[in-house]
This record gives structure tokens, sequence and C-alpha cells, in this order.
């Protein structure tokens, strides 16, 4: 078997998670997997192949084995530390902000002072922040999450596929907002305002195809968009508002993503990275759409967000009755996203690699 080793040191245990789930079925590939204590505790379930790791142990664990490929989860810091292992080793990164990947000296020294003084302070003194795009330029190939940011350069990972489950049916509309409920990347106020005026306009004798409806916020809420939320809870009499002030369980998570009609997906259409602008669906993914495809949910987007993908559909004026409407669309998801075939592709993928 082809030996790989898995790096997440920094930031996204969910994709780790996710290529852990996939890959165990492989007949071709054993995997080591080098997470941080933060990255370890958000995994569930104990593991032979998974190794405590951090900046300053990866470098000489991976002396003491030979790989065929490493995989680095996430280069947001400890750049020093990736570039040794870039120049090193056979080395694929994902890439989850194109633009911060290709950021100049000259942008990462304004952004330095833009916020987060101190900490960026330290990526620059202690772990290399200006080895950035030095450290993607010296990968032998990066990869992406969402097939429609590949080019040449930018090969695609296939991690998400489409669960099998019994999809309840509903008396209630239930119409779920996966994400943390934060305005930085998803236009809650957009979300909030729908839901006011929907409500009014039913207190004046808007006849609902459905007349039962639940919206689902389905992300830890805090600050300002709580507030929203909460206030809008209080005044609803007809419609049901779900929300959370912790941390969302993986276990909650999962029902609720099952129970969900539709997902509605507020994505703004830009965002920054290290003050660096991002643009969803050409520099950056959602993770909104591995939710769609994991949970074999249409997902409701903005208008302005590009996308070819069939189950992905642009937010209508009346989009309460487009919500209607799509509860009993049907998209067969196990034919592009069943587990053998992305699995398969997957393996294809470490192959050329190799």
């Amino acid at each position: 078997m082809k030996k790989i080793a898995y790096i997440e040191i920094d930031t996204h245990a969910e994709i780790a998670a996710d290529f852990m789930d996939l890959i165990k079925d492989s007949k071709e590939f054993s995997v080591d997997y080098y997470f941080s204590e933060k990255i370890k505790k958000q995994i569930p379930g104990s593991h032979e192949n998974v190794f405590l790791s951090d900046n300053s142990m990866i470098l000489d664990q991976l002396k003491t084995k030979k790989y065929d490929l490493i995989i680095i989860g996430t280069v947001h810091r400890y750049f020093n530390t990736f570039l040794n292992i870039t120049q090193k080793y056979k080395t694929a990164i994902v890439v989850h902000n194109l633009n911060f990947s290709k950021a100049s000296r000259l942008d990462l020294i304004k952004n330095i002072f833009k916020e987060d003084v101190i900490y960026r302070l330290k990526l620059w003194w202690k772990e290399g922040l200006f080895n950035v795009s030095k450290v993607y330029r010296s990968a032998n190939q990066l990869l992406v999450l969402d097939k429609s940011l590949t080019t040449p350069e930018l090969k695609h990972l296939p991690l998400f596929y489409t669960q099998n489950f019994d999809q309840d049916n509903n008396d209630v509309l239930t119409i779920v907002i996966p994400g943390g409920v934060s305005q930085k990347r998803r236009n809650y106020k957009h979300i909030t305002e729908q839901i006011f005026d929907l409500e009014q306009n039913i207190r004046k004798g808007l006849r609902l195809a459905n007349p039962l409806i639940e919206f689902v916020f389905l992300g830890k809420a805090s600050g300002t968009e709580l507030k929203q939320i909460s206030d809008l809870e209080r005044s609803m009499e007809y419609i049901n508002i779900t929300y959370f002030t912790e941390r969302v369980s993986q276990t909650d998570f999962e029902n609720w993503m099952k129970k969900g009609d539709v997902l509605w997906c507020p994505i703004q259409q830009k965002t920054k990275f290290f003050s660096q602008e991002e643009i969803y669906g050409k520099t950056k993914m959602t993770g909104n759409i591995g939710d769609a495809i994991k949970f074999g949910k249409i997902a409701v987007f903005p208008e302005n967000y590009s996308s070819n993908l069939d189950f992905i559909v642009s937010e209508k004026e009346n989009v309460i009755q487009q919500f209607d409407e799509l509860k009993d669309f049907k998209y067969d998801f196990q034919k592009d996203y069943n587990k053998e075939i992305v699995l398969k592709n997957l393996e294809k993928l470490l192959n050329n690699l190799i």
C-alpha cells in the first residue's frame, strides 16, 4: 500500500475528519495523521494512526517514516515549518483562500497593521509570514475542495459524499441555515428581515401553502446577531425559530441537517482572510456546499453567487414560496456523490499526485 501523511495542526478539523472517513475504506492507501491537540479533540473516536503533533515536532516526526505523499490540510500559519516540508518532501496543500495564498510581501506588511496586530506580528517575527506564497509555490500540487475552482494549477480534492438516511416527511416546512451566525460571512440581516416581513404578512392574512414553518439557525449565535435573532424569536406568533447560544454539537448538527427540507445559505459575496479580500465561489469555497452534498439537500444561495452545481439554486424575490416549491424537488445526489464514486475519484487523484 502507498503511504500518506496528512497534517492538520492549524484549523480545519472537519476537512481532516472527512478525509479520514472516506479514505479508511481504501485498499490502496494507508494514512498517518498528524494532528495538534486542538484538532484531535474535535475528531471523535480513537485511531491507531493518529499522532499528536505541533509546529515544533512535525519535522522530526516525518523523518521517522517514509511517505509517498504528504498532504497539508491548512497553511494559515507555521509558514517556516511548512516551507521546510514542501522543500524536502512530495507535498500537496489544500488551499482555502486563493488570494491569501498569492499575497505579496507588500500586501502582507500592510495587512499586519489592520487588525489582530500582536498575533500578526508573531506570525511575521516567529512563523515566517512573508513565506506564505513561497510555501504554496514550493508544493508539488495545490488542491481545492470546490470543483468549480479547479484550474490547471489547482486540482479538485473530492471528499464529500452523500450519506444514506431516511428523510422524514415534515409536517412543518423546516428551513435550515447552517454555519456560524456571523454577519461577516453570511447576510443574517437579510434573513431576519425576510422572516419579520413574512410574520407581518401572515398577520395581515397571507395564506401559505404550508402554514407551519420553522427556521433553524444552525450555528452558535453571539453578539449583535444573537440579539437580533432572540428579539425576532420573541416577536413571532406564527413562525417558529430555533437558535443556539453555544457551539452546536455534531449530533445536533447532523440531526437538524437530516430533518431540514431546504438549506438557506445567505453567503456574503465578499469576505476577508488576513485582511485579504476573498470572493466566495471564485477565490474561496463555502462549507455550505459540503453540507448540501453530505446531507443531500437543495441549497438556496444569493443570486450573485457563481455556481454551476445543479443542487445550488439562486434565491428568488419570493423566497418563501421558493422554499415550498423546493421541498419536493428531487435531485439524485447518489449519481455523482455516492461514497464509492467519491472514493474512487480520490484514489485516482492521489495516484496521480504520487
